[in-house]
């Protein structure tokens, strides 16, 4: 069975999710949140680390990202002070913290913001929809920290005991939403909506906890770290781990995806931005324990709640933290997508969907190894 048809599945909810996509406003509105207002329900703690001094760098930077622990580099380097730092006194830095990725897509096309560490799946829907013109991927980020999580107190063995069960996402078309419908059908099974008897229910990640206590689930498909909060906080079981459906256990969770108009125009400020990206990877690997403890300051800001240590350390230890933005993995993701009917009737072509010269100039000046573009 190839692992990567697991990730795109016909369904005629998916199906309006893409069409969607196709309206002037270019409003992800089938995949959940239709705004593009900060998700922050606070403001980020203030950053630490070195003072910063003029680069000679003037202008604007505005990025998105989701305050997630699959979004690290983002939290880091928001936290410890290194992308302000890299950029200078006199460029403005503006997080934009959103509840979903395609909430961040429609910020970055409406030109509200330059740059968004994002999942692959609105990657690919924005790539399309806007014929290739609107946007690039610069570099990678996270890969893997999903996991498919089941209660505890049911009978779930085997693909089998999928039969007559319900199901969270995070969102409606997401990542996850996808490849658990995929999932679903790959093992003989149909959605409800499709006349089948597994019923997904999207719903926002906060309240799949809750759906989960009340026993209103029986599982959920699942990002960090709210895969490992069911398992700590709800006594959940982890029934499958995202990686082991790809080869080698890699797949693109978060990478970074800049507007055209602002990697054409601005190159500087991304060779900037790009610079702190690497050393807050740098970092992260270097010592995770202490990078843990910044990001989860800065989770603490955004949502109003921190991580208990016991989360946060498993989380991380399900997270890959890499440049690599890992494109076979996207590449055959959106293949299996155009088979089953849900990239038009036209297969796309992502040649341009990839600019990684100014990152491989960025690891060059550093004496690190290029990614193979």
């Amino acid at each position: 069975m190839n692992p990567h048809k697991k990730y795109f599945g016909p369904s005629r909810l998916l199906s309006q999710v893409i069409l969607s996509l196709v309206a002037a406003a270019l409003v992800f509105a089938a995949c959940g949140d239709t705004t593009a207002t900060p998700a922050a329900t606070g403001s980020p703690a203030a950053a630490t680390g070195a003072p910063v001094r003029s680069t000679g760098l003037t202008g604007t930077v505005r990025l998105g990202f989701l305050p997630n622990l699959t979004h690290p580099q983002a939290l880091f380097g928001i936290g410890n002070g290194l992308f302000s730092a890299a950029l200078g006194k006199g460029v403005k830095l503006e997080i934009k913290p959103f509840n979903a990725g395609p909430a961040s897509i429609e910020a970055l096309l409406a030109g509200e913001i330059d740059l968004t560490y994002i999942g692959p799946n609105p990657a690919i829907n924005a790539y399309v929809k806007t014929k290739g013109d609107a946007v690039r991927v610069i570099a990678g980020a996270t890969s893997g920290g999903v996991s498919f999580i089941v209660r505890s107190d049911i009978k779930f063995d085997s693909a089998k005991d999928l039969d007559g069960k319900k199901f969270a996402t995070p969102q409606l078309g997401n990542t996850q939403d996808v490849a658990l419908r995929n999932y679903i059908k790959q093992n003989g099974f149909e959605t409800k909506e499709n006349g089948g008897t597994v019923e997904v229910v999207p719903t926002e990640n906060a309240n799949i906890l809750q759906l989960f206590q009340n026993k209103q689930i029986d599982g959920a498909w699942v990002p960090e770290p709210w895969a490992t909060r069911l398992i700590v906080e709800q006594k959940g079981k982890l029934f499958l781990d995202e990686s082991s459906l790809w080869p080698d256990g890699k797949f693109v969770i978060t990478h970074i995806l800049a507007s055209t108009k602002f990697l054409n125009g601005k190159p500087e400020l991304v060779r900037a931005f790009l610079g702190a990206h690497v050393q807050a990877t740098q970092d992260i690997q270097k010592d995770p324990a202490a990078a843990r403890k910044v990001i989860n300051e800065q989770l603490k800001a955004l949502t109003g709640k921190g991580l208990s240590d016991e989360v946060l350390a498993s989380s991380f230890k399900k997270l890959q933290i890499t440049l690599d933005p890992l494109k076979p993995s996207l590449l055959k993701s959106a293949d299996s997508a155009f088979a089953l009917g849900f990239l038009g009737k036209q297969k796309p072509v992502f040649d341009n969907l990839y600019d990684l010269r100014i990152l491989n100039e960025v690891l060059q000046e550093k004496g690190l190894p290029t990614i193979r573009q």
